[in-house]
């Protein structure tokens, strides 16, 4: 009990820690208070069986009561406040260190772990740490304090009722011990199957258009329907296992009070105990361990605690990339590549590339599906980092810049667009957050969207939905472009930018393009001839390896995988129903 709540304390942010350190030491205060209430009582009732009822003590017990209680309700305020401040803002925290470190992991990662995985530990598991955690380290801890204060009080009046007291907490410390051993497993168990119930719902929600049109909504829905069965089954049995064990520590606490009772009696009818002090006993067993009785209900809970700081942990020490270089602004932007190789777990995708790119040229990659031109693109973009070899850029290899002004060189045009759920021109501005709306209008005007924009409900205020749902492929991947011409950065990567745009479209998109790849050093993917036909250089690449490179008019005069590349694309543009 006590290494996991160490564990949950040293895994706070130092300015939460403080707060929930200040709300322990309001828990002292708080547990004086409680204790205070009985020599309270002693005073009142010594001054009313006093042979002569004595005014004073009993106003002095009434005093030292009052005092107590008007005392303790204000602690126990200022303590809630802190601890919830403290706790929902350790959960806002972890969750903006969480994203800041994913921002830093190798692309790798992401291609290994679910969206379920990530999803389930930014939202339930940092949920429980905030809400959950708090409240079951808080009430542990406050119950422990409690219950050890008044302890003392007792045995400050009598050693041998203090010696009672802590023989049942010795019985209750060793069930409620069983009682997180025997939750520890079935905690995981909880902690996965939650895991699974996200990983369904989003793995549904994502794929249901073609779950509806492989008429597979059943199967699909039944599968969704056991993973929520089995998150019930999980979390039913979690706090069955907690109520087995609980009414045990509750008999425990409650017979102890009854000894307590019997000893005190015992004691006075054998002449040991006076009769003020046996009546106090009597009056104090019933109240010392209240503390404790709510501790053992919330420290079932306590393997929750272990699970969401290990599982936070997980994703904290996860080692990044190194992102500690020089904030550097290259004077050129010429690009070597240098007999790089670069794998994915044990699959080779790239295998000693050496290349060359100068400033303000095109560079065209073509091959293959697989074959690795996506992968050499993001390695010069330093998504991930080579293990043999090196690439820089304007001669300074590109693991000495610093990782943000490495990305300012960089922008990107993927294949698949992702836009936020926010206004169109948010969208736009999106890695200019401050930019005028002038410039937002400007970079759509380049990118060919201004009009269709114009035409939408609200404008550049229109919210477009998750992932621009109610835009058009075409309108998307014109928006994405007029995002990276706010950028406006040197080194433009397009990733089979036109590879789904509907003939209506393409006139738009390749004007578009044009625009922003005006006096920029390109890095095309494609697998249309028009987009690479003039490019600087060609390199064909086919598992892992630059095969061809030149020119269109070079390679296309080598028998080789570009003329075939060239020829199939030629015979698909020729093909017609008869």
């Amino acid at each position: 009990m006590i290494a996991t709540l160490k564990k949950f304390f040293d895994f706070c942010a130092e300015k939460n820690r403080r707060m929930f350190y200040q709300s322990l030491g309001i828990g002292v205060a708080i547990a004086i208070c409680e204790a205070a209430k009985f020599p309270a009582i002693y005073l009142v009732l010594g001054g009313f069986l006093s042979d002569s009822i004595s005014d004073g003590k009993i106003l002095a017990g009434f005093c030292i009561l009052l005092t107590s209680v008007i005392l303790e309700s204000l602690f126990r305020g200022i303590s809630t406040m802190l601890q919830c401040k403290a706790g929902y803002r350790e959960s806002a925290d972890k969750r903006i260190e969480i994203a800041e470190h994913l921002r830093y992991l190798p692309m790798g990662y992401f291609n290994r772990n679910s969206l379920g995985e990530i999803t389930t530990i930014t939202t339930n598991v940092m949920e429980h740490l905030g809400d959950v955690a708090t409240r079951v380290v808080m009430l542990t801890t406050q119950g422990i304090l409690n219950t050890a204060i008044i302890v003392l009080f007792i045995l400050a009046f009598d050693w041998r009722i203090g010696l009672i007291c802590l023989g049942g907490i010795i019985i209750f410390a060793l069930i409620n011990r069983a009682m997180r051993k025997a939750n520890a497993e079935m905690t995981a168990t909880k902690i996965a199957v939650d895991t699974r119930v996200i990983e369904g719902i989003l793995e549904y929600i994502q794929g249901i258009t073609e779950v509806k049109a492989y008429s597979m909504v059943g199967k699909s829905r039944k599968k969704l329907d056991d993973a929520i069965r089995e998150a019930a089954a999980g979390n039913t049995a979690l706090e069955m296992i907690s109520n087995k064990f609980i009414p045990y520590q509750n008999i425990v606490l409650k017979l102890t009070g009854v000894a307590l009772i019997l000893a005190s009696i015992g004691l006075y009818l054998h002449g040991s105990m006076e009769l003020l002090m046996t009546v106090m006993m009597m009056i104090m067993s019933f109240f010392v361990f209240s503390g404790l009785e709510s501790m053992g209900a919330y420290s079932a809970l306590l393997r929750v605690v272990d699970l969401c700081v290990d599982r936070g942990q997980e994703v904290l020490s996860l080692p990044p990339m190194d992102i500690s270089g020089e904030t550097v602004t290259p004077r050129t932007h010429n690009m070597e590549v240098s007999d790089i190789d670069f794998a994915y777990g044990k699959k080779k995708i790239i295998d000693n590339v050496s290349l060359s790119i100068p400033e303000k040229t095109i560079a065209a990659f073509v091959g293959p599906s697989g074959g690795g031109k996506t992968t050499l693109c993001h390695l010069i973009a330093r998504f991930w980092d080579v293990e043999k070899g090196t690439i820089s850029l304007d001669g300074k290899n590109v693991k000495n810049y610093s990782m943000d002004s490495l990305m300012e060189n960089f922008s990107f045009v993927f294949q698949n667009v992702y836009l936020f759920h926010d206004t169109i021109a948010n969208n736009i501005r999106f890695g200019r957050p401050d930019a005028p709306m002038e410039e937002v209008i400007t970079a759509a005007r380049k990118a060919c969207c201004h009009d269709f924009i114009m035409a939408l409900p609200d404008g550049y205020e229109t919210v477009i939905g998750e992932n621009g749902a109610s835009l058009s492929g075409g309108e998307r991947q014109r928006i994405s472009i007029a995002r990276a011409i706010m950028k406006n950065a040197p080194v433009v990567i397009l990733d089979e930018a036109t590879a789904n745009v509907d003939p209506e479209n393409e006139k738009e998109l390749m004007e578009a393009i044009e625009a922003l790849t005006k006096e920029k050093t390109i890095l095309m993917i494609a697998h249309r001839l028009k987009t690479v036909r003039n490019a600087s250089q060609i390199f064909v690449v086919d598992r892992g390896r630059i095969v061809q490179r030149g020119t269109h008019a070079e390679l296309i005069a080598q028998d080789g995988v570009y003329r075939r590349f060239v020829d199939s694309r030629r015979q698909a543009i020729g093909w017609k129903i008869g």
